[in-house]
């Protein structure tokens, strides 16, 4: 499975971009899909999640209500819509894909529950 993300970039604060992350090598609807996040000296943390079936989706605090995660399994891609982005949110954005459909709360916040990864765009937010 290869995954590739994009539509990183620089942006002010206040602003939006849409990342994209597209699916190749097995079948998409399949797996959970997640974003995650790495800024600077930090840990890689969740940011959100959508389930293959239904839409089900998981936002982390700081993202919900700014950030809006949505797939289309048509064409395998998976969306991060990012609205009111703050410079806090500058960082690495990487896409990444997991078999394990039983994901819940504690699990699928994890790095380590995702078994593909894309290679990962950046985000700057200035302020």
């Amino acid at each position: 499975v290869q995954l590739q993300a994009s539509g990183g970039g620089l942006v002010q604060a206040g602003g939006s971009l849409r990342l994209s992350c597209v699916v190749s090598g097995r079948t998409f609807s399949n797996y959970i899909m997640g974003w995650f996040r790495q800024a600077p000296g930090k840990e890689r943390e969740f940011v959100a999640a959508i389930r293959p079936s239904y839409g089900a989706t998981y936002y982390t605090d700081s993202t919900k209500g700014r950030f809006t995660i949505s797939r289309d399994n048509a064409k395998n891609t998976v969306y991060l819509q990012m609205n009111s982005l703050k410079p806090e949110d500058t960082a690495i954005y990487y896409c990444a894909a997991s078999s394990n459909k039983n994901l819940i709360s504690t699990t699928r916040i994890r790095a380590s529950s995702y078994d593909y990864w894309g290679q990962g765009t950046l985000v700057t937010v200035s302020s």
